[in-house]
């Protein structure tokens, strides 16, 4: 097994340390950050490779990667392929409000997620997805897609269609700062960026007294029509948490939320958003 040290945890927010899985199954277990380097291609070889899977790598595999295992590279992506690929592809689906997407397996080519397809399970996005939620949709559906794949490669039946690159789309790298709340933006804007960037991504942020406040969970709030006020000012407290005001005249409930250097609500009337000093 091939995989990123835990000390290197810091680069993917959704890091998993494989270590123990890998000791309790037998394997021998390779850390690397580069994918390509000599440490992997070694290891490549000497395993004498038949198959390899690559899951949770966002590095391109290149030419002499690809071409040592006998029967070839399979890849996953967390999208419709062709559709969605590159980077941070479960945050813009929520982002985008999509209402569907899908698992896929395919071959490793030289290009972004562009090689043929071997598997792809669709997947229905929930109008309160969260970046969690669809998460655990994924790798749900890549547990029940794997074993599948295996058998066909092991059958000589497993299929290469070729994706439709005319029909291609491209997700950009997404990096904690765009969790940055614009308080100017509509209510719904505002709400789907919490859902997007949260666990297990950084979150949506904003500043609060001079800290960074980072939104967990909130909700529309349904008195918004009570309370008059500007863009990211605290409106009241509930019993739960508080309210703050956006750009369309309407009101967000904040029900958890971590701030840097405070605890407790914000004071009711202080305005969200300043610049950390």
């Amino acid at each position: 097994m091939i995989t990123l040290a835990p000390e290197a945890a810091s680069r993917h927010s959704d890091f998993v340390d494989l270590t123990p899985l890998a000791k309790a199954g037998g394997s021998e277990i390779i850390y690397a950050t580069n994918v390509n380097g000599p440490a992997v291609i070694e290891a490549l070889r000497r395993f004498q490779t038949d198959l390899v899977l690559v899951i949770g790598w966002s590095q391109i595999c290149g030419d002499m990667f690809r071409s040592i295992a006998r029967i070839g590279n399979i890849g996953f992506h967390p999208s419709p392929l062709p559709r969605m690929r590159g980077r941070a592809v479960i945050p813009w689906t929520i982002l985008l409000g999509e209402e569907s997407t899908a698992a896929s397996l395919f071959w490793l080519d030289g290009g972004v997620d562009s090689g043929p397809i071997l598997l792809q399970e669709p997947i229905a996005v929930a109008v309160d997805e969260t970046a969690r939620t669809l998460y655990v949709k994924q790798t749900d559906a890549l547990a029940r897609m794997l074993p599948e794949a295996v058998k066909l490669v092991q059958s000589g039946k497993a299929q290469r269609i070729d994706q439709d690159h005319d029909r291609a789309t491209y997700c950009a790298k997404r990096t904690p700062d765009d969790g940055l709340i614009d308080w100017r933006e509509p209510a719904e804007t505002i709400l789907r960026l919490v859902r997007a960037a949260g666990e297990p991504y950084p979150g949506a942020f904003t500043t609060c007294g001079g800290s960074r406040l980072v939104v967990e969970v909130a909700a529309p709030f349904p008195d918004s029509h009570r309370y008059i006020g500007i863009p990211g000012q605290v409106q009241c407290h509930t019993a739960e948490g508080f309210t703050v005001r956006c750009g369309d005249g309407k009101c967000i409930h904040i029900t958890r939320w971590r701030q840097d250097q405070a605890a407790g609500k914000p004071r009711v009337h202080s305005k969200l958003g300043a610049s950390i000093s």
